[in-house]
């Protein structure tokens, strides 16, 4: 029984493994590819330099009233 439950255990490991390494393919396989291939890598994503807007005066800070009541 004890030779069961560690073949059960054995091929359940083995199957995540598969999966996480199914996983890490899926996002890194074209780049890959291409690096096994010669090719350049190519970016999909381009980053353009952006000026950040802050406002001229900070809001003042809320506070919590004196009282207060209980939960009904």
């Amino acid at each position: 029984m004890i030779a069961a439950f560690g073949t059960l255990v054995f091929l359940a490991t083995l199957w995540l493994l598969v999966v996480m390494g199914a996983m890490v393919l899926e996002d890194s396989g074209a780049r890959i590819a291409a690096a096994l291939k010669g090719e350049p890598q190519r970016r999909k994503l381009e980053l353009k330099p952006t000026r950040l807007r802050l406002r001229q005066r900070p809001q003042p800070a809320m506070r919590a009233t004196a009282r207060w009541r209980a939960a009904a």
